[in-house]
């Protein structure tokens, strides 16, 4: 618009006749002033696009870089959280584990504590075991008795054809004061009780005893009277009767037969002191 109305007034004056010279020069100056302007104007106004295009281009890549922030932040966010929930759950298998080991120690402990006490168990069974062994060694050496360990018990082994004659469950002389002999050993031994077993042979009995099973028994019982009259309480000290159904040889022979004529004098053992004792009493409340 401002290139046109200095243009108009030219061509008006032009058409309309003469113009003077000066005001020719002044109109002239007009537009040239306008037309400086105005490329002035154009310059600025393509300045200003300029640095506006720049600055909005500017303000893209900073908006991108932004974005890009941002984007890397939650990403960072997000690793945060998943290593937070990872390092959670650690923590709670640590904790678990933690108290998996303490029962797993308590356990330990616990079974440690089992084991010494059977150790302790076994090494005083030992102990009596050698005890026993020592207090007889005199008569084992004479040849009087054996001392064993038969089913995990401590057992005094005399053979009858020693103590009685054949068929017969009367001490004999030289019996009797074998008998006398273990049960003053054994009298010495506190806290323990004893039970005398019979065993036969599989020869059958007819006369005075129905059955081995009697005759067994009457050996017994009066093995027990010989040590009771030997000063063994009669508290610690009880008979029974195997018959011919424990043998520890084949009745294949004579001699086989003679080492299944035998009493045995058991040492009973104290439940008290066998593994487990402690349990199994807890089960009888």
């Amino acid at each position: 618009m401002r290139l046109t109305i200095p243009t108009l007034a030219v061509t008006a004056s032009l058409t309309g006749g003469c113009v003077a010279q000066k005001d020719y020069d002044a109109l002239k100056k007009q537009f040239d002033d306008a037309t400086s302007a105005l490329a002035a104007s154009e310059k600025t106004e393509t300045d200003l696009r300029g640095t506006l295009e720049r600055k909005t281009q500017e303000s893209q890549e900073r908006d991108e870089d932004l974005r890009s922030q941002i984007a890397a932040l939650n990403q960072q966010l997000s690793q945060c959280d998943v290593e937070r929930i990872e390092q959670e759950q650690r923590l709670a298998k640590m904790l678990s584990d933690k108290g998996e080991m303490e029962a797993s120690i308590e356990e330990m402990q616990d079974a440690l504590a089992e084991l010494r006490k059977r150790r302790e168990a076994i090494e005083r069974r030992v102990a009596a075991y050698q005890d026993l062994l020592d207090r007889f060694q005199a008569l084992i050496d004479a040849g009087a008795l054996e001392v064993k360990i038969v089913d995990g018990r401590m057992v005094v082994q005399m053979q009858t054809d020693v103590l009685f004659a054949s068929g017969s469950a009367t001490l004999s002389a030289e019996g009797a004061q074998a008998v006398t002999d273990v049960s003053k050993v054994l009298a010495d031994i506190p806290e323990r009780r004893y039970q005398v077993e019979g065993h036969t042979d599989n020869v059958p009995i007819t006369k005075k005893y129905p059955s081995n099973w009697e005759l067994a028994a009457a050996r017994a019982v009066n093995v027990v009277k010989a040590m009771v009259d030997a000063g063994l309480a009669p508290d610690r000290v009880s008979a029974a009767s195997y018959s011919e159904y424990r043998p520890t040889a084949a009745n294949d022979s004579s001699s086989s037969r003679a080492k299944n004529r035998r009493i045995e004098i058991v040492v009973v053992p104290n439940l008290a002191e066998l593994p487990g004792a402690d349990e199994l009493q807890r089960l009888n409340r």
